[in-house]
């Protein structure tokens, strides 16, 4: 069964009698609630909460079309009309709205099925946003230490870590030592004990004489 015949089977169970209101009816004598709940058994429908939002009535002309909008548009709900083919369709896309209109129809276990679907969307979600956070800064964290790798290993080869200041040449020995650390890390393993601006500090001047080496340009003293 799917959402939408849930919900029109919970509405049926609620209201045993649901009147068929016609166009011909005064507005001002329904009952909103059981008006709206029998359109939507009659001629409604609402997607899945798992895939998207969207709730509709079909009518079957423009001015029952109206009449509909006008009745939900009283309990506060904001609506829009479109046409598709020869009907004019009222419709909801505003998640929170489509539940309180549930909630407003009698379909209570519907809604709250909806907000608990709505609930884990969301948790999925954020879940799903700070993996893409941390998967991105291990890919930074990484792509970083490969760089500094390769610039101490090209300090290495063209005249050796010797050539550098003693407190630099200790972080180049310890980065090598630990490629896969993190900055505050390897700032916890030095010693004395850096933070990581100062390991960052460091690793930045390793590379600006690692590019000088490279280029013949003249380097910032270090």
């Amino acid at each position: 069964m799917s959402f939408s015949q849930e919900v029109k089977a919970e509405i049926r169970s609620r209201q045993k009698k649901i009147k068929d209101f016609t166009i011909s009816e005064n507005t001002n004598n329904i009952n909103p609630a059981l008006a709206l709940a029998c359109f939507f058994v009659r001629q409604g429908s609402v997607n899945d909460p798992a895939s998207s939002y969207h709730l509709e009535i079909v009518c079957d002309d423009i001015r029952e079309a109206e009449r509909v909008s006008d009745i939900m548009e009283a309990q506060g709900f904001k609506v829009r009309t479109t046409r598709r083919k020869e009907k004019q369709v009222v419709y909801l896309k505003d998640r929170e709205s489509i539940a309180d209109f549930l909630g407003f129809v009698g379909a209570v276990k519907s809604m709250m099925k909806m907000e608990n679907s709505l609930i884990l969307k969301d948790m999925r979600n954020s879940v799903n946003r700070r993996v893409n956070f941390e998967t991105a800064n291990i890919e930074r964290t990484v792509g970083a230490a490969v760089k500094d790798i390769e610039d101490i290993q090209y300090i290495e080869a063209h005249g050796g870590l010797k050539q550098l200041p003693e407190t630099l040449r200790q972080m180049a020995e310890m980065r090598m030592e630990n490629p896969d650390a993190s900055l505050k890390q390897i700032g916890e393993n030095m010693c004395p004990p850096l933070g990581k601006s100062g390991v960052n500090h460091r690793l930045r001047k390793i590379r600006e004489y690692a590019e000088m080496l490279r280029y013949g340009k003249k380097g910032r003293e270090l």
